[in-house]
């Protein structure tokens, strides 16, 4: 994993937020629309048309994403389908064209001004470009003729398109902290080829990260190895390796089943669920990047901020066991999950047991114990371990266990997190 005092940041943010926004956000029923559903580019062309931001407010999500937590804001400057939310000079088919809005340069202006870190994101595919070859994941690919579509296509052409847009992301807009690319598929499925690494000419696009933006980020998923690793819609249960190496990494996850706006679908994650795995990033060395998907009018849903509010206000109360905090080595009671920030290491219980916690390992190592939302002591005591208890005093526990003894009330807060100020040289 790099140790590139630049890169530091991010490890210590350890929550980002992502944003999906673009023509679908109009369709209002998934980013992939125009794949799932086969649309011809005359059938989604509408959705381009009545592009109509009038309610994004880069600033109001710059805002949110601070009042949440997070440290960087990342948003899609062109999805799939290709519309590009910059005035590019590469194509016509942008936000500003549409509409006269640079979106993404609100956007990198308002994180500016809010003190967080830039990030965008940046779609490998465009179904939108005449020479973009049709494959498996190409809306094109089921239609009769779907072979013989591709005569005349020309991916070299393509690539000197898409290269070019990257440079004006690039060289345009100031410092970028973080790049998302988006994504490689080189396995052949259904009769088609994928897109891989040559197909983007994904060493020169590197190249030209680290030449323009030396101190920025980037992702992995070019097909090549890059800064940090991208499990998407799924937690790690340990901290992630690859070649027996720990890797820097980042879930990406929605707080419902679809990174764009969708209206119809409310499969919503609760704000103590993405606690719990917030909590699991973290304790596993990792970041969580949490999306939202505005609406066809750039707003973000009322559902989809009541739950920011709601994980922000528990963030507020515990920023220290999540920002500059990772995985900690002891071993964690039943009950919860440990991080670590230097000299303090914190129990985030997921479930609150009754009376008392039992911290293997952590006898004679712990100076001082508190709950961290209020900053209230706890008490803690160490058992006979030879004790084999009665009906009226629980027996004692393995020999270098701490024990931490709890209000019968749980604490109303969405996770309760113990503060343990541990010991010189632990």
């Amino acid at each position: 994993m790099s140790s590139q005092p630049e890169h530091q940041w991010f490890d210590e943010a350890r929550l980002g937020m992502f944003v999906h926004f673009g023509a679908y956000s109009v369709a209002a029923r998934h980013e992939w629309v125009q794949n799932y559903e086969r649309l011809t580019d005359a059938e989604y062309l509408p959705y381009v048309e009545n592009f109509d931001p009038d309610r994004f407010d880069a600033g109001e999500i710059a805002r949110t994403a601070k009042r949440l937590g997070a440290g960087y804001v990342v948003l899609t400057t062109k999805h799939h389908e290709g519309f590009a939310l910059w005035n590019s000079r590469q194509s016509d088919f942008t936000a500003h064209a549409v509409c006269g809005r640079d979106l993404v340069r609100e956007h990198v202006g308002a994180l500016r001004a809010e003190g967080l870190r830039v990030g965008l994101y940046f779609s490998l595919i465009d179904w939108h470009h005449p020479d973009f070859l049709i494959d498996w994941v190409h809306p094109r690919r089921d239609d009769e003729n779907a072979h013989e579509l591709n005569a005349g296509r020309d991916m070299e052409r393509y690539r000197a398109f898409m290269h070019a847009q990257l440079r004006e992301l690039l060289t345009e807009y100031g410092q970028i902290d973080y790049m998302f690319f988006d994504f490689s598929y080189p396995e052949h499925k259904d009769g088609w080829d994928g897109k891989g690494p040559t197909d983007w000419g994904s060493e020169a696009m590197l190249a030209m990260c680290r030449e323009l933006q030396p101190n920025m980020l980037v992702n992995d998923r070019l097909g090549i190895p890059g800064d940090f690793y991208t499990p998407e819609q799924y937690q790690p249960t340990e901290p992630v390796r690859r070649g027996g190496e720990l890797v820097r990494w980042e879930a990406c996850q929605t707080i419902n089943g679809s990174w764009g706006y969708h209206r119809d679908n409310l499969d919503q994650k609760s704000a103590p669920l993405l606690a719990q795995m917030l909590t699991d990033s973290v304790s596993m060395g990792g970041n969580m990047l949490l999306n939202i998907g505005p609406d066809g009018r750039g707003a973000i849903s009322p559902r989809d901020r009541a739950v920011l509010e709601t994980l922000g206000e528990w963030t507020e109360l515990h920023r220290g066991a999540i920002v500059g905090a990772g995985h900690a080595e002891f071993e964690p009671p039943r009950e919860g999950a440990y991080t670590r920030r230097g000299n303090r290491l914190y129990l985030h219980l997921a479930t609150w047991p009754l009376g008392y916690v039992h911290l293997p390992g952590l006898a004679g190592k712990v100076t001082f114990t508190r709950l961290l939302h209020d900053g209230s002591w706890l008490r803690t005591s160490e058992s006979d371990p030879n004790s084999e208890g009665s009906q009226m005093e629980a027996a004692g526990q393995p020999a270098g266990t701490l024990t931490v003894h709890l209000p019968v009330q749980r604490p109303d807060v969405l996770m309760p997190v113990i503060e343990l100020r541990l010991a010189d040289g632990v």
